[in-house]
C-alpha cells in the first residue's frame, strides 16, 4: 500500500502509519493526517534539509517546525548516531528502510530523549529519490518503566525475581553490616563473586580494596606468595619485599574464590588468619596483623571434601559462619528474560550495537535451555548472538549450534507464549513448566514458586494455562 501525497511523492506504510491508499484532497487536509499522529514524522529533500515536521515531532524535540524548516536533520535531533551511523543517510544509500532503531536524541533545552526511528525514501510520480523520511517514537515512559522494574529487582550487579534470590536480597544488608566470615556456595557460573561484591559495596569497607583470589588457579607455592607476599631474599629472584594479597586488602575485603581447591598445607595458614588475625610473609620469621573481612567460595560440597580427608573441618567451620547458597539457573528461569536484557544492554554498549531483543522463537529456546554453565553460559551465549546479529533482533540463526541442535522444531505446533513482555512469557514458561512438574497439582506450585496459590490461580487465569 502507499500514499501519495499532492506534491507527487509517496510514504511507505510503515512509515507513514496511516492506511489510506491515496489523498488527492488539498495540502492542508495532507498536513492535518499527518499532524493528528502521536509520533514524530519528518522528511528532507536530498541534502538532508528538512522539508517538513509535524507536530508530534515538535512536541517530541521541542522545535517548532518553523525553526526546523531548511535547517540539516542532524541540527534539530543531535541523536547519538547522527555523526557516525545516521539511519536516513544509510536508508538514501542502500535504498534500504529502517525500521524500530533505539536511538536517543537531545531536545531543544538539552534533555535526553529515547525514542526508536524507522526510515525510508521519499519518492516522486515518477519514482525518482527526491529526499527521506523518518517517522519517531516518544520512549521515555517505557525507558522510565524498565528503571522502575529493574530497581526492583536489582541488588547491586545482580538482577533477579526469584523468591530464593530475593531471600538473599533481604538479608545481604544485615550480612553485610557484619564483619563475619561468609561462605557463598553454588555452582560454577552462578554469580558467586557478584553477591561478594554486593556484601562488600554495602558494608562499612566499601570504600576500601575488595581483592579476589582464584584459589584453584595457582599451583601452592604461587599461591601461598600471592596471598601472603614474601621478603627479600625468601627464594633467589626475590629481589626485594612483595606485598601479598591480604596486605593489599588491608581495610577491606579479600574474597577467595573456590577455596576448595586449597592445599592443606595453605588451609592450615588461612585458619591461622582466621583465628589469630595475623599471617606470615613468606620467607620471613615474625608475623603481621591484617584487618581484612574474608568472604570465601565454592562450588564443592566441602562436607564431603571433608569426610575424604580433602577440606579440614576446623577451617570449615571458621568460613561457614554465614552461609549463602546460590541456586543453578535452571531454577531461576523466571529470571532468563531479565538476565537477557541486561546482557543486552551491555553488549549494545560494549560492541556499539542498537539490538532490541530476541525474537519470540529464539526466546522459547533459551528458556527451555538448562544450562549447566548457568548465567555465564547465558552471557557468553548473547555475546555469540551478537557477534552473528546483523539485524536489530536476535533470532535462531543468531545462536550456537550446541543450543539449536538435538532441540525439537520451534516451527512446529506449540502453545503461544502470552502476554505482550519477554518477562511476561518468561513468567507464563516457568509456571506451565513447574505446574507439568507437579501433574498440575497447584499447592506444590504455588510452594515452589515462592507465592501464594491466590496469586498462582491469577496467573493462571491470565496467562490461559490449562
Amino acid at each position: 500500500m502507499e500514499m501519495e501525497s499532492p506534491h507527487g511523492f509517496e510514504l511507505t506504510p510503515y512509515c507513514a502509519m496511516i492506511k489510506i491508499v491515496k489523498i488527492r484532497e488539498p495540502d492542508k487536509f495532507f498536513r492535518v493526517i499527518l499532524n493528528s499522529i502521536a509520533d514524530g514524522v519528518f522528511t528532507t529533500d536530498s541534502e538532508g534539509k528538512i522539508t517538513f515536521l509535524n507536530k508530534g515531532a515538535e512536541e517530541i524535540t521541542g522545535f517548532s517546525s518553523k525553526e526546523a524548516l531548511g535547517r540539516y536533520c542532524f541540527d534539530i535531533f543531535r541523536a547519538d548516531i547522527c555523526q557516525t551511523q545516521c539511519a536516513l543517510k544509510e536508508t538514501l544509500k542502500t535504498k534500504r528502510e529502517i525500521t524500530n532503531r533505539p536511538v536517543t536524541i537531545l531536545n531543544k533545552a538539552g534533555k535526553k530523549v529515547p525514542i526508536n526511528i524507522s526510515t525510508a525514501v521519499l519518492r516522486n510520480e515518477k519514482g525518482q529519490i527526491i529526499g527521506g523520511v523518518e517517522t519517531f517514537r516518544d520512549l521515555s515512559v517505557i525507558e522510565e518503566l524498565k528503571k522502575e522494574l529493574f530497581q526492583k529487582y536489582t541488588l547491586g550487579d545482580i538482577i533477579s525475581k526469584n523468591y530464593l534470590i530475593h531471600d538473599i536480597f533481604n538479608i545481604l544488608p544485615n550480612i553485610a553490616e557484619s564483619d563475619s566470615t561468609v561462605l557463598i556456595q553454588g555452582a560454577s557460573g552462578t554469580g558467586k563473586e557478584l553477591f561478594a561484591k554486593a556484601i562488600h559495596n554495602l558494608s562499612r569497607r566499601k570504600e576500601k580494596p575488595f581483592i579476589k583470589v582464584n584459589c584453584g588457579a595457582l599451583p601452592d607455592t604461587l599461591l601461598e606468595s600471592e596471598l601472603f607476599g614474601y621478603v627479600r631474599g625468601a627464594f633467589t629472584d626475590a629481589k626485594k619485599d612483595k606485598p601479598g594479597r591480604f596486605a593489599l586488602a588491608n581495610g577491606g575485603t579479600i574474597f577467595l574464590d573456590e577455596v576448595g581447591d586449597m592445599s592443606p598445607s595453605l588451609q592450615v595458614k588461612l585458619l591461622r588468619v582466621l583465628q589469630e588475625k595475623e599471617y606470615e610473609p613468606l620467607g620471613s620469621t615474625s608475623p603481621r596483623k591484617t584487618d581484612v573481612r574474608i568472604i570465601a567460595a565454592t562450588n564443592k560440597d566441602l562436607s564431603k571434601l571433608i569426610s575424604e580427608g580433602k577440606f579440614r573441618d576446623d577451617l570449615f567451620y571458621r568460613l561457614n559462619v554465614v552461609k549463602i547458597e546460590l541456586p543453578p539457573l535452571s531454577q531461576r528461569r523466571e529470571d532468563i528474560a531479565l538476565l537477557i536484557d541486561a546482557f543486552i544492554q551491555k553488549f549494545n554498549t560494549k560492541m556499539g550495537k542498537q539490538i532490541v531483543g530476541v525474537s519470540d522463537q529464539a526466546l522459547r529456546l533459551l528458556l527451555k535451555h538448562d544450562y549447566p554453565g548457568n548465567i555465564r553460559e547465558l552471557e557468553n551465549i548473547i555475546e555469540h548472538a551478537f557477534v552473528l546479529c546483523k539485524g536489530d533482533r536476535i533470532d535462531l540463526d543468531c545462536l550456537p549450534k550446541e543450543i539449536t541442535v538435538n532441540q525439537e522444531k520451534i516451527s512446529s505446533p506449540t502453545m503461544p507464549l502470552p502476554g505482550e513482555t519477554p518477562i511476561d512469557r518468561a513468567e507464563a514458561e516457568v509456571i506451565k513448566n513447574t505446574l507439568k512438574k507437579y501433574n498440575g497439582n497447584r499447592i506444590k506450585t504455588a510452594q515452589e514458586l515462592g507465592i501464594d496459590r491466590t496469586t498462582l490461580w491469577r496467573k493462571i487465569k491470565k496467562y490461559g494455562l490449562p
